[in-house]
């Protein structure tokens, strides 16, 4: 496994490719690609096909990232009548999650946007959430062992980690991501110990069952600086001094 500086640098380097790549494919859409989960062409068509997926079903409770080419899977999500939960962004607040509920919400795709859910969702706090049957988040970058490489500001990972923490996904909880072609690649790609895999990436063309499954059980504080630790308030939460531990 690598170090986290190690990680970082080669991260970097597949960004850099796969963000030209899209630009010169002219497969990203308004803002562009660099620098954020790209909003790539085709994303309603690859959350239509995620729809068809037994994990999709399968789920009442979805938890999405709140990027721009997931809104798709986000409206489809309320739609289809699932409950939904999204990322506070950075998760500065003590309640770091906002709740979507479809039963009293107007339209999926307004309540599903960044401004809609901020309006019409409910922030909740840990203890106030429910289980997630299926996470999907963005990605830069994916290959077909499922493994991935998101825009740099860890914080799909921190989130899956707390959600870990907290009992709230388990083994039984399905991930996915959606994505353009051109972010699926055929070689390894750079991990540490605090990054899991996918088990389902989907395209506008096809839909990939990752080969191998790997998700950390909770969050790896020494993963951590102290700065991030302060700046999110559920860790404090739920950080190795309230368990008794050492400070990691």
């Amino acid at each position: 496994m690598l170090t986290p500086q190690e990680a970082l640098e080669r991260k970097q380097a597949v960004r850099g490719r796969v963000w030209r790549a899209l630009e010169e494919k002219r497969a990203a859409r308004f803002p562009g690609a660099r620098g954020r989960i790209p909003n790539f062409a085709g994303a309603e068509e690859a959350a239509a096909r995620l729809a068809e997926s037994a994990a999709w079903r399968k789920a009442a409770v979805v938890k999405a990232n709140p990027d721009a080419p997931q809104l798709p899977v986000r409206a489809r999500a309320l739609a289809d009548g699932k409950l939904l939960f999204m990322a506070v962004p950075r998760l500065v607040s003590p309640r770091p999650f906002i709740k979507l509920d479809p039963r009293s919400l107007g339209n999926p795709r307004r309540a599903a946007s960044i401004g809609g859910a901020a309006r019409l969702g409910t922030p909740v706090a840990i203890e106030e959430m429910e289980r997630i049957d299926l996470v999907v988040c963005g990605s830069v970058a994916v290959n077909a062992l499922g493994a991935r490489v998101g825009k740099g500001g860890g914080y799909s990972d921190l989130e899956f980690a707390i959600l870990a923490e907290a009992g709230l996904v388990d083994g039984r909880t399905s991930l996915a991501t959606t994505v353009h072609a051109l972010q699926v690649l055929d070689e390894e790609l750079p991990e540490t110990d605090h990054d899991f895999r996918v088990d389902l990436i989907v395209t506008r063309e096809q839909t990939i069952a990752a080969s191998q499954s790997r998700r950390p059980k909770g969050i790896l504080w020494d993963h951590l600086d102290a700065a991030k630790q302060e700046s999110i308030p559920v860790l404090g939460q739920l950080g190795p001094t309230k368990r008794g531990a050492g400070a990691g």
